[in-house]
């Protein structure tokens, strides 16, 4: 429907823009997010009856203001989304680049594990772990990175198998270049733009399971403001202050798609092939 090119334009600037804000999050929130106002709780926002711009998406039963809680929100589903892609791509790459690369009995384990671990649903993996250790920002980046190796291991398993047999690389091994060496001078280069799409996409599937963990009660534990705290928030209100459910739930809509758009414009970009069928 749209080209390589206007999904990245178009992904790239509303990533830009959450990221904008999650950094910029102290310049940008009116108020400060874990203040409380009894006297002025669930007031609705601007475009409603007796809204106002003081509170422009009203507050919640607190009296807390949601348009700073969605700020400060960014900042914590935005640094889970990244810092566990980066952990599950580091392991996963590094497993299925050394399996394929090096072969026999460890690459036949590793990929084993792997399969015996996609058998298992992520989500519930995740609620398994994160119930056991406790919510805490650091125990749910290292449960979703941990719970989503298997798919970089995969992808960069099949791709290596393929390359290491290619000329250039019996040509290193001929010269007597090192195992190592062969793996970051001439594979990973190989390897980046498939990984490159795969972690794109990958940060909105993070964001969406902190969502779902936070929403769940078992995420970063309230009332430190994330867009699953904020959601869970309004779920018991729903019908009393829908702006506050419906306030993150559009924010969760809005980067995840500009996520997977950027994510679609690059893999037709980087992979001929796709861009061919689409």
């Amino acid at each position: 429907m749209f080209g390589s090119q206007f999904k990245i334009v178009i992904g790239t600037f509303v990533v830009a823009f959450f990221a904008f804000v999650a950094i910029f999050a102290p310049l940008l929130a009116p108020f400060n997010p874990l203040s409380q106002d009894l006297f002025n709780r669930l007031a609705p926002p601007v475009w409603a009856e007796r809204g106002s711009w003081t509170h422009a998406l009203g507050t919640d039963n607190y009296g807390r203001d949601v348009l700073s809680r969605l700020i400060y929100g960014a900042r914590v589903s935005i640094l889970v989304g990244v810092t566990s892609m980066l952990l599950s791509c580091t392991l996963g790459s590094l497993c299925g680049v050394i399996a394929a690369y090096r072969g026999g009995r460890l690459g036949s384990f590793i990929m084993r594990f792997s399969d015996a671990h996609l058998a298992f649903p992520e989500i519930l993996l995740a609620i398994l772990i994160v119930a056991t250790l406790g919510g805490s920002l650091l125990n749910i980046v290292l449960v979703l990175g941990i719970s989503s190796w298997m798919v970089y291991a995969r992808v960069v398993y099949g791709l290596t198998l393929s390359l290491k047999e290619r000329p250039f690389i019996e040509a290193a091994r001929a010269q007597g270049a090192a195992g190592w060496y062969i793996i970051r001078r001439h594979i990973l280069p190989h390897l980046l733009p498939m990984i490159i799409v795969i972690s794109t996409l990958q940060v909105a599937q993070m964001i969406l399971t902190e969502t779902a963990l936070s929403f769940l009660g078992l995420g970063v534990p309230p009332p430190t403001p994330s867009w699953g705290n904020v959601l869970a928030e309004g779920r018991d209100r729903l019908f009393v202050a829908p702006w506050i459910a419906n306030s993150a739930g559009i924010a969760i809509i809005l980067v995840v798609w500009g996520i997977n758009l950027l994510g679609n414009g690059l893999r037709e970009r980087l992979d001929p092939r796709a861009g061919a069928r689409g």
